[in-house]
């Protein structure tokens, strides 16, 4: 559910052990094959629950002022029904339907109909026609990277109407946000359940289809592990990036028009959230390439989890900030104002030199310069499925011999810069950081066990020269 995805290990000379062959490859891609009952236990909790938790956060502050408390007490005591909660919530609109569709539909024509240009004139951007890691049937698959100008011409067209043309209120997505959740609901279970019936009878390839036997595991994690229309329209690609991710910055300028349309001003710490997150969302396209070789990517497969998470968590959960302060402008103190700008900075930079390095030392096999001196690596190989024997390294040298997935640790760092921005009067700011501390450490658990099944002796070896995985000293 998260747009937020890192590369696995940090190494260079490795296909990833993604490889030809389908029984033999089980275990080493994707998902399960068999499902335990801890497993399908949360599977069903995450269906059965996850659409509630989202409406209670957004129904909390549309009736409560962002109060997760009050609603329960006013069911408890008897003041309030369900009936009487649901009776007050909006419903989806004609309005909202038309607002929906318009916005997912340039966003699949901007992804479609326009290639990308911006690597022509920007210096160091990485776009147009590039390759992803090699699939699990053993096929190099082609995108169109072109996520960065799909931002820039959708916020062109938004300041464009904000301060020339009119054609609606830069408050229109804080104006019509709960009839837009029921919108992007029905997309998300639409999107899903076609995802699962394509697999089924028309799979882009049967060879990276996985089937459990159990319907509620096939549909939340996905059967097929790159669904396709035609030769251009990759699921995961679209989803991960658009329309959630475009959409995450207009969302929050709306809720600074909606704040400067009921004070008369915008705060600090509405400034704050909006440049953060910001920052996070223009290195996410301006990065799209990299993400090619990202865990969502590489290892997962496009289901519910995916599907209904890009279209309805990602952009109602991680706007909570801007929500909030919508409800309860804060304006923070300079000094806390400055801190709070740092530790986002730090966090930033943390995340992206850790990366940076790992690409650095990727790219040149190792000669070059981290930290000012020649790195350090751990020389492993591992057998794929086909039978071949493949050497790789494992950086253990600058943010890499910290911790060792120390962009994580910049990822958090930045999470919880957004959440402090809002003050402390209320739990619903803070979601984003408490989400991301769970979904990372479980990403962070899940991929070390993937490298220990694939390196073995020698992952062991890594873990010895890099004892820690996130914060050093404890974790």
């Amino acid at each position: 559910m998260a747009a937020k995805s890192q590369p696995s290990a940090p190494k260079t000379k490795s296909t990833s052990g993604l490889t030809n062959g389908n029984a033999a490859a089980q275990g080493q891609w994707g998902r399960a094959w068999e499902v335990d009952w801890f497993s399908l236990a949360s599977v069903i909790f995450l269906l059965l629950f996850a659409p509630f938790i989202v409406y209670y956060f957004i129904m909390a502050c549309d009736q409560y002022g962002c109060s997760l408390t009050v609603p329960v007490a006013d069911l408890a005591t008897g003041r309030a029904r369900l009936a009487d909660i649901w009776a007050r919530t909006p419903p989806v609109t004609a309005k909202a339907a038309q607002i929906y569709t318009a916005w997912v539909t340039l966003q699949v024509l901007l992804y479609m109909l326009l290639p990308d240009f911006c690597h022509k004139f920007l210096p160091g951007y990485v776009g147009g026609v590039q390759e992803g890691a090699v699939t699990p049937a053993g096929a190099v698959n082609k995108y169109e990277i072109n996520g960065l100008q799909a931002w820039l011409l959708t916020h062109l067209l938004w300041f464009a109407n904000a301060h020339l043309l009119g054609w609606f209120s830069p408050t229109i997505i804080f104006d019509n946000w709960i009839p837009l959740l029921w919108c992007a609901n029905i997309l998300g279970y639409t999107v899903s359940t076609f995802a699962m019936v394509k697999g089924y009878l028309f799979p882009t390839d049967a060879r990276e289809c996985k089937f459990t036997g159990n319907f509620f595991y096939n549909y939340m994690m996905g059967v097929e592990f790159n669904p396709r229309i035609g030769k251009w329209f990759d699921f995961k690609l679209f989803f991960n990036g658009r329309p959630g991710i475009v959409a995450w910055t207009l969302i929050n300028l709306s809720f600074a028009a909606k704040q400067q349309e009921l004070y008369g001003h915008v705060t600090n710490s509405m400034v704050l959230v909006n440049v953060l997150q910001a920052i996070y969302v223009l290195d996410f396209f301006w990065n799209e390439t990299w993400y090619l070789k990202t865990i969502d990517i590489c290892h997962d497969h496009f289901g519910w989890y995916l599907g209904w998470g890009d279209c309805v968590w990602l952009p109602y959960l991680y706007t909570l900030q801007g929500l909030y302060l919508v409800y309860h402008p804060v304006q923070l103190p300079t000094y806390y104002a400055l801190g709070v700008l740092l530790l986002g900075l730090l966090g930033y930079y943390i995340f992206r030199m850790t990366n940076h390095q790992k690409d650095l030392f990727r790219r040149t096999d190792g000669r070059c310069l981290i930290w000012g001196r020649k790195p350090k690596a751990i020389e492993c190989s591992y057998t794929s499925a086909d039978g071949q024997k493949h050497h790789s390294k494992l950086l253990v040298s600058g943010f890499w011999g910290v911790a060792r997935h120390f962009n994580y640790t910049g990822d958090l760092m930045g999470s919880l810069a957004y959440c402090l921005a809002c003050g402390g009067g209320h739990l619903p700011p803070y979601f984003y950081i408490i989400f991301m501390a769970i979904l990372l450490t479980h990403r962070c658990l899940r991929d070390e066990h993937r490298c220990a099944n694939k390196y073995g002796r020698d992952w062991e070896r890594y873990t010895a020269a890099v004892p820690y995985r996130l914060l050093p000293g404890i974790f």
